[in-house]
């Protein structure tokens, strides 16, 4: 379960919004069996998923983040509601390749630079709202702030980060993203600024044990911050029996009938947690039967 805290400047011109991840990813590592620079990139678009989500106002509102790039890792994708929670998956989770000239993890490398990041917002409406933006890095968090810059008009800092120790175990993960508001004054962003050039990764930090809060408060220093809310968001996968049906059913019933005739049992698996769904030949012609004509 993850830590996730926001702080609103005493003005109400810019917010911060921070999460400690570590317990999310650790999950992703789990599920996927992913190599370092995949649990790396992986993690920074499901923490940048969840702290977007978590802006989203409607009870039921979902926004999916995915990438399609030319980078070893194939598509990346990341689900979260309005409470933060989150699932992923990534085509290829295995990928070992040379670190960065910085001697880090190369995630720009793996990702891939040329393509996309598409953002989808079901906010309940007939139509979603899709936003598909060049990747500017491949980094991630770079893409990120680029989306919200072109498709939102919103200044935006977003900062991503997953560290691995040496050993490969996971030493901390999370993210921040601060957004300043239409009516925001050339101080208030001249002290942003200031106060971004100041910090230090965030992985960086929260493995030393600085907590969301103590950044939120080194994001807006300055600006008199106040609290907003806090939330604990977790790695959440929300497939089931029933809606595994429902994806069958939608093959039609000649093609329900025809996996039936094969007289073998029928797995489904879910990308984002794992979890395999077995439906027997029968039950396979009884979906069959409930599909319209």
């Amino acid at each position: 379960m993850g830590k996730l805290y926001r702080a609103i400047s005493a003005d109400g011109s810019a917010f911060a919004e921070v999460l400690d991840a570590k317990d999310i990813v650790s999950e992703i590592e789990k599920i996927h069996k992913t190599s370092a620079v995949v649990t790396a990139g992986l993690g920074r678009l499901t923490i940048g998923a969840s702290l977007m989500g978590y802006m989203l106002k409607g009870e039921n509102d979902s926004i999916t983040l995915r990438i399609d790039a030319d980078g070893q890792t194939g598509q990346l994708v990341a689900v979260a509601d309005s409470m933060g929670n989150v699932k992923s998956y990534v085509s290829n989770p295995v990928v070992e390749i040379p670190l960065n000239k910085d001697g880090k993890l190369d995630v720009g490398g793996a990702v891939g630079r040329e393509g996309t990041l598409s953002v989808v917002k079901d906010l309940g409406l007939k139509e979603p709202y899709v936003g598909i933006v060049p990747l500017v890095s491949g980094e991630i968090a770079e893409d990120i702030a680029s989306y919200y810059a072109t498709s939102e008009q919103i200044p935006t800092v977003c900062s991503l980060g997953v560290l691995i120790n040496p050993d490969l175990s996971l030493k901390s993960a999370g993210g921040f993203l601060v957004q300043l508001l239409p009516f925001a004054d050339e101080k208030c962003i001249d002290i942003i600024e200031n106060n971004i050039k100041k910090i230090r990764p965030v992985s960086a930090m929260l493995a030393e044990g600085i907590t969301p809060e103590e950044i939120a408060d080194m994001l807006l220093d300055g600006l008199d911050p106040n609290p907003l809310d806090d939330a604990h968001p977790e790695y959440k996968c929300d497939c089931s029996r029933k809606r595994t049906e429902k994806i069958l059913i939608s093959l039609g019933k000649k093609e329900l009938y025809d996996i039936a005739d094969e007289g073998k049992n029928t797995s489904v698996g879910c990308h984002f947690c794992g979890k395999d769904y077995i439906f027997t030949p029968d039950e396979i012609k009884s979906l069959a039967e409930t599909c319209e004509e």
